[in-house]
């Protein structure tokens, strides 16, 4: 299926039912895998799986015909056809099974042995499935001033990929389009200075290792983190923060949540003031584009999950408008979903600010890479009770017991300067520190 505007193709990773097996419509029946989200994907109809057609680990575009499901409807068509079935496999279109009560999705692109170019100069299948990359794809051309005809597409139909653009860039000069019966070199001499990390080294295994290759979602996050550091100067701002005051506000409110159904965390404070002084800071939300700024209307607050698997990160939309109660309950619903699989992609799309919760596994502090094409990410340490530096009331300093915590923040120093970050931090730190109950 079409899950968001900017997904082109997906990996079918695991079929939850065989041919044979009994669905029910609605039912989860395989998950995909795309470079925005693990899905499982739900059997339109009810029937039995009567044919697999892709099968699991292959990549392809969306709206593909994955299986087809046998129904009452469509055992009805096919024995009221008048001609008998042919032998040889027709388009899914004209194949009874592929009726609409009986496929998982509808195809939308012809078959890949399209003639490159039709004899009347149309564009061909190939032709615009390449031209036709992704919102990543194509920013990554954009800020680097590529052409996306030179670069060599390794994707379905020669689309050009994210690998593909960072290979390209550390060769520093265009690889020539593969043609047929023509040999292209391995490498091509660059003009212009090459990264350092170009050549990776392979790393042997040893007698007793177990090497486990990359899941998708792993691979995907080791590119998008090498990506980042290369784009985004780096620059972290680290504040201890004195969360007595919220540790207060959460006894009291906790058990209200609870009873309707929402876990009070420190999380929910957090992002509740996060997202109430963004729109003080707008250089904090924002993105960066060729030489230009934009700067986000929306705050959408990205909340960091981590699974067995890896990482994702699911977006809360307009979190300055919702209330503390409100982004407690998204945190959970999103969490618990992010878990079991049932995000959407257009629910990690689009956020504008990234914070990440090393602290729930006792880190003191971390300094996070940000989640481009962001501007900013804070890491929120480990909330504990730890001594501290009490002034009294007739001025004499003494020491006391305080709940603690350290707040970091990785920012884009090509527009975010420190003095930007600092300021921002104070006033989450005073936020955090004089959290009023008006903020409820």
């Amino acid at each position: 299926p079409q899950m968001g505007e900017s997904i082109a193709e997906g990996t079918l990773s695991r079929w939850l039912k065989k041919v044979g097996d009994s669905v029910k419509r609605d039912e989860p029946i395989f998950e995909i895998s795309t470079d925005k989200v693990d899905a499982e994907i739900p059997s339109p109809t009810e029937g039995v799986l009567g044919e697999i057609l892709v099968q699991e680990g292959e990549t392809v575009e969306v709206q593909t015909v994955v299986a087809r499901i046998e129904t009452d409807a469509t055992a009805d068509v096919t024995s009221s056809a008048a001609a008998p079935t042919p032998a040889a496999p027709t388009p899914a279109p004209q194949a009874p099974a592929a009726a609409p009560t009986a496929k998982v999705v509808a195809p939308s692109a012809p078959p890949a042995s399209s003639p490159v170019r039709s004899s009347n100069g149309a564009e061909s299948a190939e032709e615009r499935l390449r031209r036709k990359s992704t919102p990543l794809v194509r920013k990554m051309v954009a800020e680097h001033n590529l052409d996306l005809a030179s670069i060599p597409g390794t994707g379905v139909a020669g689309r050009v990929t994210k690998q593909d653009v960072l290979t390209y860039l550390e060769r520093g000069t265009p690889a020539p389009p593969s043609v047929p019966g023509q040999v292209v070199p391995a490498t091509v001499p660059s003009t212009g200075p090459v990264p350092t990390s170009v050549h990776v080294p392979e790393v042997d295994a040893w007698d007793g290792d177990r090497v486990e290759p990359w899941s998708r979602i792993r691979k995907l996050t080791a590119d998008h983190m090498v990506l980042s550091r290369r784009v985004s100067a780096h620059v972290a701002s680290v504040m201890e923060i004195d969360f007595t005051r919220v540790a207060q506000v959460r006894a009291q409110r906790k058990q209200e949540y609870r009873e309707r159904g929402v876990n009070l965390t420190f999380l929910a404070f957090i992002t509740k003031v996060i997202a109430n002084t963004l729109r003080q800071h707008p250089v904090v939300n924002a993105a960066v584009s060729g030489e230009s700024t934009i700067y986000r209307r929306d705050i959408n607050i990205g909340i960091a999950v981590a699974l067995e698997w890896g990482l994702i990160v699911p977006v809360i939309r307009h979190a300055d408008e919702l209330s503390l109660l409100g982004l407690a309950r998204a945190i959970n619903d999103l969490g618990e979903r992010a878990r079991s699989k049932r995000l959407s992609p257009d629910e990690v799309q689009k956020g504008t600010f990234t914070i990440t919760n090393p602290g729930v596994f006792g880190s003191y502090v971390g300094l996070p890479i940000i989640n481009q094409p962001q501007s900013a990410i804070l890491a929120v340490g480990a909330i504990e009770k730890r001594p501290a530096v009490l002034k009294a009331a007739d001025g004499t300093d003494t020491l006391g017991i305080r709940t603690m915590g350290m707040l970091a923040m990785s920012y884009d120093h090509r527009i975010v300067d420190g003095s930007d970050a600092d300021r921002f931090l104070a006033d989450v730190k005073r936020g955090l520190q004089e959290f009023a109950d008006s903020s409820l």
